[in-house]
């Protein structure tokens, strides 16, 4: 069961806030990247940089907004060494692109937080699956 989130849930979650839609979709992708063999530390890998930016955002927020897109080669990285992390990679990139697409700082940091809060939302649910 290869499930992924489509692009209007991911604008829900990141531009819009909706937790609901949150909570619903990353449960479903998070046992659904157990089931494909994505181990946690895949995962971690780049949620604990998503972290490093998260606390840093305040005091420099254009460098952090650089370490977000800097996330997106990464992922591609990550998933052409490993094909089973591919839907994360291509999941995440389009959470990445909703919060550069922020009118202003402010926007991109608000919705940088829900990105974050998604990203530790999936990793929960891979976990709560039994992802090692």
């Amino acid at each position: 069961m290869n499930q992924t989130i489509g692009r209007s849930d991911i604008q829900k979650i990141i531009v819009e806030g909706d937790a609901v839609v949150l909570v619903n979709r990353s449960k479903a992708f998070g046992e659904s990247l157990k089931q494909a063999g994505l181990t946690k530390s895949q995962i971690r890998n780049v949620f604990g940089t998503v972290r490093q930016i998260d606390a840093a955002w305040d005091q420099s927020p254009d460098k952090s907004l650089r370490r977000v897109l800097l996330l997106k080669p990464r992922l591609a990285y990550q998933s052409a060494r490993e094909r089973k992390a591919e839907p994360l990679a291509e999941v995440l990139s389009t959470a990445i692109d909703f919060v550069v697409q922020g009118k202003d700082a402010e926007e991109q940091r608000r919705r940088f937080s829900f990105f974050v809060d998604f990203f530790e939302a999936i990793l929960a649910y891979h976990t709560a699956a039994g992802g090692r």
